[in-house]
């Protein structure tokens, strides 16, 4: 045996010689002791391989199984020379042997049983124990250097954010390439992940490419996860190489002292660093020429390489870069030198997307960037995503927006990730004729195998016919299995029927409002609707739509001039300011139930389910819904009291395409009147009759409608 021994600390030596001396005798030790129960090159592998493939960190699994197996010759005595085979020994027994016998005369209670079938072996073991806790010490202590070092993949990573978890299988080869720093490529490709939220998956064995350069619209459902996995992306909880940067809006600036343009200029930290250095270097290199200091002539080389990155870097530029794009977002001159704490919540959302841009990372995230904009700013948004030089991926609603700006659309559906070329019009042509073609195959399967078990159960007992009844039932057992295409069930929405009111039932009349006098916000206003009206509001933000909104609800009292409306008028209220209010442990049904209490839990049920707020959607905490479903939630309360009147203020935020689709059909079916502000193109086309425009402290009509209006903003737009 101290011969086989010898030959494996030989290989052991040639091959892996950084190998320490305590981890050298481990291995040896386990060798050793392990020596009659290795039948394979990959039982030593299972036994040691972890070990020296620790150490040899280059060498790949294949090539340390080569080596245990040249451990296992040695051990086995097949012969090991300096790497070069000899030819196999074999073991010629004396005698023939006899099993019947041996098995007849064999006594298993007998404690001194020889024999060449059965080898006992002794309890004791040879690995000298404080050898081995030494060992595994150094090799834990490695380990955990390495992880300090780089953030190892695993073969199975698992992470948890919030209620939210992520389990993602690599192979080696990118821990290898993460580790050594070698991959340049800035596409991303994460494949067999899974999804989930509390106890639902969302995304199972789901994969994700993105190539450098596209921009990919990512669309689904409210409540399948999207949101979801822009976060897991955004904070790597799934896989992306450390050399790509990643930005994401995911919330609204801190406000402080620091001005609205200085904090869009500090995203550049580069460039921020080196104006600090230069500041430096000019104050010493002016200090030393006074003293005639020797260390001057260093500080002005320094200072020209400085100046040479920032020409480099275009530094100069950046001021005019950053006010671009502010201005673009509806920043006037004015509000880019205001300080960041008189921003609202709104523009300070605004100043997050700004900074993102201006940063322009490598993989940029936008999840409903559009919420938070007036039409101006959306199509300025278009415009200048169009000229992106990273990879784009937008979590949007705005089919509009999607048409304009995505090159790929990314469908999350039924637990996976299916991915389509084209923007979103494209994609829904495509997707629907893949699923009628997806359809037609399964049925026409469906037709075969019908026939085929039919002739089957005809022929499978006739003598004459059975090899051919036998063939088709093989036949039969060779048909892969396919699914029957699952189509999500429809949208629907049901605003509730109203009486009928004699008009006017609202009018304003010469109405003018102000917060601050001499700072009038609505000026002589005249505006007046009835239950057949449907009104769109349109105009940048800070022109008073909302201000509006609130006259009309009566929240606020003219300065001077007349609100008028009748006696038994109802009004439904929807706004993104509700919404964000229902954050809270109570379900829908116990918000609805407190809220307007004294009805049976029936029509408590039937009322969300006229928003698609079903069976256990409507248990759920209110918190783990998704934006898209709060909303329902908020229109099935604004309607519990039957409104002859519906006002609503951007009711698209988070509602998809579907609810969007269904939220017009609704509203076109509704007995009362509407007046709505919202930047959904589509939805302004499919309901509204007038389009009124607020603008420099009026309201007035704006004739030739919706087309006139977006070709008024996109004139100012050329103008920028």
């Amino acid at each position: 045996m101290a011969t086989e021994l010898d030959t494996c600390r030989q290989i052991l030596s040639e091959r892996f010689p950084s190998l320490d001396d305590d981890l050298f005798q481990y291995v040896t030790d386990i060798l050793e002791s392990g020596s009659d129960d290795f039948e394979s090159g990959e039982d030593i592998f299972d036994a040691v391989g972890s070990i020296l493939a620790e150490v040899a960190s280059d060498e790949g699994d294949d090539n340390i199984i080569d080596i245990c197996n040249q451990l296992l010759a040695a051990l086995k005595c097949d012969g090991y020379n300096g790497g070069t085979e000899v030819p196999e020994k074999h073991k010629l027994l004396l005698a023939p042997v006899r099993m019947k016998e041996l098995a007849e005369t064999f006594d298993s209670s007998e404690a001194q049983t020889s024999s060449i079938w059965i080898n006992k072996r002794e309890n004791n073991t040879i690995v000298d124990q404080k050898k081995l806790q030494k060992a595994e010490a150094k090799l834990k202590a490695k380990q955990g250097k390495r992880t300090q070092d780089t953030e190892p993949i695993n073969e199975i990573r698992g992470r948890h954010i919030d209620n939210a978890s992520a389990s993602q299988s690599s192979s080696k080869r990118e821990s290898k390439l993460e580790s050594s720093g070698s991959n340049k490529s800035r596409d991303v490709r994460i494949e067999n992940f899974d999804l989930s939220f509390a106890d639902r998956i969302l995304l199972k064995d789901a994969n994700l490419s993105l190539v450098f350069g596209r921009r990919y619209g990512l669309v689904g459902r409210n409540g399948i996860g999207k949101t979801t996995l822009i976060k897991m992306l955004s904070r790597r909880e799934l896989f992306v190489p450390s050399h790509i940067s990643i930005l994401c809006v995911a919330q609204e600036v801190h406000g402080d002292e620091t001005q609205v343009l200085q904090s869009v200029l500090e995203c550049d930290t580069e460039r921020e660093q080196l104006l600090k250095e230069e500041r430096r270097l000019l104050s010493l290199t002016h200090g030393s020429s006074q003293n005639n200091d020797a260390g001057s002539d260093s500080a002005s080389a320094r200072l020209a390489e400085v100046y040479a990155r920032m020409h480099e870097i275009e530094a100069d530029k950046a001021p005019a870069r950053a006010s671009l794009i502010l201005a673009g977002l509806g920043f006037s001159t004015k509000m880019q030198s205001q300080q960041t704490r008189e921003l609202s919540g709104g523009w300070r959302m605004r100043l997050a997307l700004a900074r993102t841009l201006f940063s322009r990372p490598d993989l940029l995230l936008l999840d409903e960037p559009t919420n938070m904009l007036d039409l101006k700013a959306v199509l300025w948004l278009e415009k200048y995503l169009l000229n992106w030089p990273g990879t784009l991926l937008v979590v949007s609603h705005d089919r509009s927006f999607l048409d304009a700006v995505a090159t790929d659309i990314i469908h999350v559906h039924s637990q996976r990730l299916e991915a389509y070329r084209g923007n979103h019009e494209n994609f829904m042509k495509t997707m629907t004729e893949k699923l009628t073609n997806q359809q037609r195959e399964y049925e026409a399967q469906q037709m075969h195998r019908q026939h085929l078990q039919a002739f089957v159960d005809r022929w499978r007992y006739n003598a004459k016919r059975a090899s051919l009844a036998q063939s088709r039932l093989k036949a039969l057992e060779k048909l892969p299995e396919l699914q029957p295409v699952v189509v999500d069930p429809p949208v629907v929405l049901q605003f509730p029927d109203c009486d009928k009111l004699s008009p006017p039932i609202l009018q304003l009349d010469e109405v003018t409002f102000y917060y601050e006098k001499g700072k009038v916000v609505l000026n002589k206003v005249s505006l007046s609707a009835n239950q057949e009206s449907r009104i769109a509001l349109v105009g940048e933000n800070g022109q008073g739509k909302t201000t509006l909104l609130k006259l009309l609800l009566g929240e606020l009292e003219p300065v001077s001039g007349l609100k008028l409306g009748h006696r038994n008028l109802k009004i439904g209220y929807f706004s993104q300011h509700h919404v964000d209010q229902l954050g809270s442990e109570q379900s829908p049904l116990e918000v609805i139930a407190s809220k307007f209490p004294g009805h049976h839990e029936e029509e408590y049920r039937c009322q969300l389910g006229r928003y698609g707020v079903v069976g256990d959607l409507a248990l759920r905490p209110v918190r783990s819904l998704s934006g898209g479903q709060k909303s329902r939630v908020v229109m099935a309360l604004m309607s519990m009291v039957r409104p002859h009147f519906l006002i609503l203020d951007e009711p698209t935020n988070h509602l998809d395409v579907e609810t969007i689709e269904a939220l017009g059909t609704a509203l076109n079916n509704y007995k009362g009147g509407v007046v709505m502000v919202t930047h959904d193109e589509r939805l302004v086309r499919a309901v509204c009759k007038e389009v009124w425009m607020c603008s420099n402290g009026s309201v007035i009509r704006q004739d030739g409608g919706f087309d006139q209006y977006r070709k008024l903003l996109e004139d100012q737009l050329r103008d920028l």
